[in-house]
């Protein structure tokens, strides 16, 4: 319960101080309480992972060399350089992009392979590769893409000026806090295990919130993702997928 509220303080309290005051802060938490399903407040979060002292130093003192050779089996999805494979259409069907792993932020990647193996997120190729990957080495395959430089995708065309906005400012008419409160003012991420979106493919980041929106995906710890894209429409995932595709 206590990791409940860090979170809580971390990708929401900015935006409550800043933007609605204290007096609207207790309001918007004890509505966020009731919006949340008993399930969620309860132990079975979504997910496995406890970010004890030994897991957070575990991944820290993972090794690069160990985690380059481990990710030699993983390029022919990832890419030689993690930089995974953008949406593209064969004989009429798409095949959905596969995400960038280089820069990413290590305890993510960390986590996502435990909840692999775990089975608190499904994906029948992930799952058996998870399945054969020890605590370490998931930790050893983390800081090696944390440590390579992000993929550099090409700029897209589109109006970014609502979604830069969302990104920005949030919407307090929804709840909805800007992104940069948890996933950094250039889309970096941070460190505990927010994910960085910076340069990742916009189909996989517009599937990811999708998955959040119709409740495929649950693995974000107490529901944090759920609440958020449950508010999004459709448009307004799309548009923020193409604009966090394109930074830098």
């Amino acid at each position: 319960m206590a990791e409940f509220f860090l979170d809580l303080i971390l990708c929401y309290g900015y935006f409550w101080l800043t933007l609605v005051g204290m007096l609207f802060m207790v309001r918007i938490f004890i509505l966020l309480m009731a919006m949340t399903p008993a399930w969620v407040t309860a132990a079975d979060s979504g997910s496995q992972i406890a970010w004890t002292g030994e897991t957070l130093k575990r991944v820290e003192n993972g090794s690069t060399e160990k985690g380059k050779r481990l990710a030699q089996s993983c390029q022919a999805c990832h890419g030689e350089f993690g930089q995974g494979l953008p949406a593209e259409t064969v004989d009429g069907d798409t095949i959905p992009a596969i995400p960038a792993l280089a820069g990413q932020v290590a305890n993510y990647t960390f986590k996502q392979l435990r909840d692999y193996f775990n089975g608190d997120r499904n994906n029948v190729s992930m799952t058996s590769i998870a399945k054969g990957l020890t605590e370490q080495d998931a930790a050893d395959l983390a800081v090696w893409y944390a440590s390579l430089p992000p993929p550099k995708l090409k700029a897209s065309q589109k109006n970014f000026i609502a979604a830069e906005k969302m990104a920005k400012e949030g919407d307090g008419k929804r709840i909805l806090p800007p992104c940069f409160v948890c996933h950094g003012a250039n889309g970096q991420g941070e460190k505990m295990d927010i994910p960085s979106l910076a340069g990742q493919h916009a189909d996989y980041i517009e599937r990811t919130l999708l998955a959040y929106k119709n409740g495929e995906r649950h693995n974000d710890i107490y529901s944090r993702m759920r609440l958020i894209a449950k508010q999004l429409r459709a448009d307004e995932i799309k548009a923020l997928s193409f604009y966090y595709q394109t930074l830098q």
